[in-house]
């Protein structure tokens, strides 16, 4: 260590703030400088700084620049953090803040193993979990879309006498409604387009991520725990592509705070406060889970969707799955018993469905 050198960068689109400290615990601190988020001059920062034979140790935050700078440090030999910006300890009356401090801080820091690392996934990996999140993104798209044409018609006193919306019956009362002014029915053909457009591009990218998930190193994984009753295909898809490698986690209690479906607590001597789930983590599979989790209010049963995703899984697989329905029935039912409110009911039920999922993971992951 003592040829070491811990390098923190403040990374931006467009220049990358460096500043470096020696290993000596209390040593140097020194800015570098400013210098073009380029990959032939990260490169060359990383020749100047090794020129001597030092072993260098980088790290950056997390954020929207992604993961290509630490790919290229380490495929350049060197070591590299990404640091998750939410854990970086911070003294509560700093008030300024620029691209040097910053990096100045990173860099201390990392010299005194005060940060915690991201888990980065590979390439492999994060092109699947883009897929996914722009599965998502165009559901959201999707659902605004139809808000649109309802709020559209509602203003215009237009209100469907059935009891659901978007059925085949509802579209067919949709191709019955006519306006008199043309604008007003250019609007309203405007709007079911948009509807039909957002649904056919949720379609387009499942079909994709259906036809892709054979090629993935974890479809093992999404295949399994689809054994969960509530886990069908596209939340298993969405939760195993947020939480990647599942073996990183020691017990079910740590993927569970990782998902942010834990309480908070605020205790002190003997008092003991907690309340709502801590909601860190990926807003998209703590979603997923919950909506999962409804179909546990109901008793337990193997339904025929349920049996054909089962289908050729190991007997040990089923059985957790069965195992984890039975309790997680009996389980919602006490809640409820108990005086809980039905929601408060679901998610501590997500809760423990992320326990068993983590079980089955561990059965199937690939090594």
């Amino acid at each position: 260590m003592k040829d070491s050198i811990f390098i923190g960068l403040d990374v931006h689109k467009a220049t990358i703030s460096v500043a470096v400290a020696d290993v000596e615990r209390g040593g140097e601190v020194r800015d570098w400088g400013k210098l073009p988020n380029r990959p032939d001059r990260v490169r060359k920062l990383a020749e100047q700084l090794g020129a001597k034979g030092h072993q260098l140790y980088f790290c950056y935050e997390a954020g929207p620049c992604g993961y290509g700078l630490y790919r290229q440090l380490v495929e350049l030999g060197h070591d590299c953090m990404v640091v998750a910006p939410s854990l970086i300890p911070v003294k509560a009356g700093d008030r300024v803040k620029t691209d040097r401090r910053d990096a100045r801080m990173l860099a201390k820091l990392h010299r005194a193993s005060e940060l915690t690392a991201v888990w980065v996934p590979d390439v492999e990996h994060e092109a699947m979990r883009d897929l996914v999140r722009a599965r998502a993104t165009a559901v959201r798209g999707a659902n605004q879309a139809r808000q649109h044409l309802q709020s559209f018609l509602l203003r215009h006193g237009r209100q469907y006498p059935g009891k659901k919306s978007w059925t085949k019956a509802y579209r067919r009362w949709l191709s019955t409604n006519r306006f008199d002014h043309s604008a007003q029915q250019i609007v309203f053909q405007d709007y079911i387009h948009a509807v039909t457009d957002a649904e056919a591009r949720v379609a387009r990218l499942e079909a994709q991520i259906a036809e892709l998930l054979p090629d993935w190193s974890l479809a093992p994984v999404v295949q399994a725990i689809q054994a969960m009753r509530g886990v069908a295909f596209i939340v298993a898809v969405t939760v195993v592509a947020e939480v990647g490698d599942f073996r990183r986690f020691a017990t079910p209690r740590q993927l569970m705070a990782y998902l942010g479906l834990t309480p908070t607590e605020h205790s002190s001597g003997n008092t003991v406060r907690r309340g709502g789930i801590t909601k860190v983590g990926s807003s998209l599979a703590r979603r997923v889970l919950i909506e999962g989790a409804w179909s546990y209010r109901m008793q337990p049963r193997v339904g025929r969707k349920q049996v054909d995703r089962m289908e050729g899984l190991p007997q040990g697989v089923r059985d957790i799955a069965w195992k984890g329905q039975m309790r997680m029935c009996r389980r919602y039912k006490h809640l409820v018993a108990c005086g809980k409110p039905t929601v408060v009911a679901n998610t501590a039920i997500a809760r423990e469905m992320v326990g068993f999922i983590w079980a089955i993971a561990q059965e199937v992951t690939p090594a």
